[in-house]
């Protein structure tokens, strides 16, 4: 018998998550039938989309959602060996009993100075997600300029490095002077913290006085309203995520942008990676193969312990993180 913990969401979160909301239970968990494996996490992933998502996908005393790097340390599966690795949507779990189903092994080419946890990042549902964004939604072309906002996130970071590879300028809003600095250490041609700026829109001008052929977007709320103005025309806009609406307890109103839409031809489109789940292998080999080259680099926010899961969520829903936020059991 194994002891697994695990945290429940208690309630629905009515504004920005608090302590109270999260409840840390613990369970034993029979030996795994024939087709079984228990699985062990090791890194766990916290990301935005569980705000939201939460609310549509969970009910209260649910364990929260997420993803996980887990080790197999029993098996009555001979597809996956003891001592293999994983990708699970197992949620916030310590241990979990699998019949196999939605579990990815780790990639058999990862190498062995590659830390398992950029699966959940760079190499896992955030690269793959900037990957489709860049070439199935926005279909980014080599010579284009690219602005991403929540530049120096899990996702926006990933979508920079990837336009540069393309031959983009691509210009990158965040929210702290080290993260202007990572950005720059990124190879970004331009970037800039949008909360110390004076004018959001004089920022965007100076960056690109040309204008903007792609929006990455990320952050949505008045952000979205003032760089679509700043759009060429026939100018394409992949909606991955809205997070400054996510925490909102009464939804934001106008300015609605659908003129400036119609004058300028604006292509607007939303889009989840899981949509795309066919593509993933071919994806995360590429990015993978960009790790190895060196082209792709990969920060991580790493807070330790699976106590402190609460903690590292909200922290990352505070902007606390540069790169990924993962916790390591």
């Amino acid at each position: 018998m194994v002891q697994a913990k695990f945290w429940v969401m208690t309630k629905h979160f009515d504004g920005f998550p608090k302590n109270s909301d999260f409840e840390l239970k613990v369970e034993e968990l029979p030996e795994p039938k024939d087709g079984e494996v228990l699985l062990e996490a090791v890194f766990l992933s916290v990301d935005p989309y569980m705000r939201p998502f939460s609310r549509v996908s969970m009910k209260e005393g649910d364990v929260m959602i997420g993803t996980q790097v887990a080790k197999v340390i029993q098996s009555k599966n001979p597809a996956f060996p003891v001592g293999s690795h994983v990708v699970s949507d197992s949620g916030w779990r310590t241990h979990t009993l699998s019949d196999g189903t939605g579990l990815t092994p780790i990639l058999p080419e990862w190498p062995k100075d590659v830390s398992l946890s950029l699966a959940l990042g760079a190499i896992g549902m955030t690269g793959v997600t900037a990957v489709y964004g860049i070439e199935d939604v926005l279909g980014l072309k080599k010579g284009e300029t690219l602005l991403v906002n929540a530049a120096a996130g899990a996702v926006g970071s990933v979508v920079g490095q990837i336009a540069k590879i393309k031959g983009c300028k691509v210009v990158g809003s965040t929210g702290s002077d080290a993260k202007v600095a990572y950005l720059k250490e990124l190879g970004f041609d331009e970037d800039f913290n949008y909360k110390t700026v004076g004018s959001l829109e004089e920022a965007l001008r100076k960056a690109s006085p040309e204008g903007y052929d792609c929006l990455f977007e990320n952050v949505g709320g008045s952000f979205a309203t003032v760089a679509l103005e700043q759009m060429k025309n026939c100018g394409r806009i992949a909606v991955c995520g809205s997070i400054s609406t996510y925490n909102d307890s009464t939804p934001q109103t106008g300015p609605y942008p659908y003129f400036t839409m119609i004058i300028k031809e604006l292509k607007m489109e939303g889009f989840l990676q899981s949509s795309r789940q066919h593509k993933h292998p071919e994806t995360l080999k590429r990015l993978l193969a960009w790790v190895k080259e060196g082209k792709l680099q990969c920060r991580e926010h790493v807070t330790k312990g699976f106590e402190n899961m609460p903690a590292a969520f909200m922290g990352m829903m505070r902007g606390e993180n540069i790169g990924k936020a993962v916790v390591a059991v």
